[in-house]
């Protein structure tokens, strides 16, 4: 009976004493709250830097500390965006699904589109490869078109466009070839 008794003292105490030397570590809390204005610029500092990890936490401080401002809707977008410069294309395009699905009349809308496509665009690989992406880029692409016709983003759109049909294109004939080599056609 004393022995339980203590085989459960000697389990939890050693618990207890790592939770007591946790302590917390000032990295680890929330920015304190500020106006938006000074969040804000603190991720635009981040992001010229090009600390765009940084830049990303802070947009998105934005947005948690003051989800109601303009603040907010322009922090998400820019939060997208250093996503993407970092090279986080899916942790973009996320941000982005959100954007376009709060901000419907946004007058941004269309560069959001844009950069979604441009996050399958730059993922594109080589012909030899799985055409996955390129039909997400294809399909994200023309999106833009459809949605946004007169845009400058439209008609860059129609460019990177030729390129992903070219890419699709090619994966066929390396498909054809292939066939061609082994005498199965």
């Amino acid at each position: 009976m004393q022995f339980r008794h203590l085989a459960r003292v000697g389990l939890v105490l050693p618990a207890v004493l790592l939770a007591a030397c946790g302590g917390s570590s000032d990295s680890a809390k929330p920015a304190a709250d500020q106006p938006p204005e000074a969040l804000y610029s603190q991720a635009q500092q981040a992001f010229d830097e090009r600390d765009f990890k940084t830049a990303t936490a802070r947009f998105d401080e934005v947005e948690r500390q003051h989800p109601y401002s303009t603040w907010a809707t322009k922090a998400q977008l820019m939060s997208a965006y250093a996503s993407y410069q970092r090279g986080d294309y899916d942790g973009a395009i996320v941000a982005l699904d959100r954007f376009i699905s709060l901000h419907p009349g946004s007058e941004e809308l269309a560069y959001a589109y844009y950069l979604k496509a441009l996050c399958y665009y730059d993922r594109i690989s080589d012909v030899e490869r799985d055409q996955r992406i390129t039909q997400l880029a294809t399909n994200a692409l023309n999106d833009v078109i459809t949605r946004f016709p007169s845009s400058d983003y439209a008609r860059d759109a129609k460019l990177k466009l030729d390129l992903t049909y070219d890419q699709l294109a090619g994966k066929d004939m390396a498909i054809g070839r292939f066939y061609l080599k082994r005498g199965e056609y």
